[in-house]
């Protein structure tokens, strides 16, 4: 199909997308039932957003270590070198750790 003004064309890409935003978990529960996923074994914390996740994860690492629990997490792009995006209790994972895990 092809629109014959800008203005067609946006009315078609506006009407395509819905106007709110669905902020539940419904859509990704289903999913999650559709692929037979089981939950983590383990209490699991998933930081989404445009911004401020890295800083997010590495202040929940700082308290839930602080309150002695033993924490892990991942992160994405790393900075420096691939091993930073896996720490556990806030150290990066040593090369052997990712050659022997992949």
């Amino acid at each position: 199909m092809t629109d014959s003004t800008l203005s067609d064309w946006l009315k078609r890409l506006q009407s395509q997308h819905p106007v709110e935003i669905d902020l539940g978990l419904e859509r990704v529960s289903a999913v999650s039932r559709a692929m037979h996923l089981v939950p983590a074994p383990m209490p699991t914390l998933t930081v989404a957003g445009t911004n401020g996740k890295g800083s997010v994860v590495a202040v929940l690492s700082s308290v839930l270590l602080a309150g002695g629990l033993r924490v892990g997490s991942y992160t994405s792009p790393h900075l420096v070198s691939f091993n930073e995006r896996i720490c556990v209790n806030g150290s990066p994972v040593s090369d052997q750790d990712l050659l022997v895990a992949f």
